[in-house]
């Protein structure tokens, strides 16, 4: 289901003064995706991008074309692993705000 630009300008209020908020978009995003929930990642990391930086700054970022990375993360959209990571980590210089991923073992 596509966003209302109510949504969004509400997302991106909360995300410019709240720095909490911010980080857990991007933190539920990515784990999403380690998940496998693919679907619910990319959706994430749209919302993310919408949120903060916008798409013609990742675009002007990476060098790719901003409809390219507008469909990537789209409901159809299989980006590749290169282009994926890439983007995780445009965001995270961008934004500041940055993830570590540490090995959980769970209780046998």
């Amino acid at each position: 289901m596509p966003l209302t630009r109510n949504f969004r300008d509400t997302v991106r209020a909360r995300a410019e003064r709240d720095p909490a908020f911010r980080e857990a978009l991007f933190q539920e995003a990515v784990e999403a995706l380690l998940k496998g929930q693919t679907d619910d990642g990319r959706a994430g990391l749209r919302t993310y991008i919408n949120a903060t930086i916008g798409f013609e700054r990742l675009s002007e970022v990476t060098g790719r074309p901003q409809k390219s990375l507008m469909r990537m993360f789209g409901s159809e959209g299989n980006p590749t692993a290169e282009n994926l990571l890439g983007v995780i980590r445009v965001l995270q210089e961008e934004t500041g705000v940055r993830l570590e991923i540490r090995a959980v073992t769970e209780a046998a």
